[in-house]
């Protein structure tokens, strides 16, 4: 009798790990944790101290905001394609607009990280949120479930 109640706690205690790294897998994204998640990752990557962390964080999530803005921009734009040819030649100029507006912005802030941060930190910060985001979208993916294809 007692080892039927082991075994029974046993299977509701495994059954409820995989359920719960289930939900884990399947939760929405969460702006707030990705943020949170970058920076961790940036202050490991680039051996960043408390007082650097105090003087950086502050500039970079103005600059993240900045862009953020600019990528709405973009995605509102390609959501619905132009009727015309003059109307598809702006919608091109506007896109490109944006796209060096962001690079403004990005110059803009790296000299600014300059008086924060040695150089040589700035480039391991800049190199630390390429690879985060190469890992994260690498983990989107493998979380992603390949669709059915359809069959004619």
């Amino acid at each position: 009798m007692m080892m039927r109640k082991m075994i029974f706690a046993g299977i509701l205690l495994w059954g409820s790990v995989l359920l719960s790294s289930a939900q884990d897998d399947n939760q929405a994204f969460s702006p707030q944790k990705f943020e949170s998640e970058l920076q961790n990752f940036i202050v490991k990557e680039a051996c960043l101290c408390n007082e650097e962390v105090a003087r950086f964080f502050p500039v970079y999530n103005e600059m993240r905001t900045k862009q953020r803005a600019l990528f709405e921009q973009q995605r509102k734009m390609g959501r619905v394609k132009p009727a015309d040819e003059n109307a598809c030649k702006k919608a091109i100029q506007e896109r490109d607009n944006i796209e060096l507006e962001l690079k403004r912005v990005q110059q803009c802030y790296h000299n600014k990280f300059f008086d924060i941060l040695p150089a040589s930190k700035v480039y391991d910060v800049l190199r630390a949120e390429d690879k985060f985001h190469r890992t994260m979208l690498k983990q989107w993916g493998h979380r992603q479930k390949p669709k059915e294809k359809k069959k004619d």
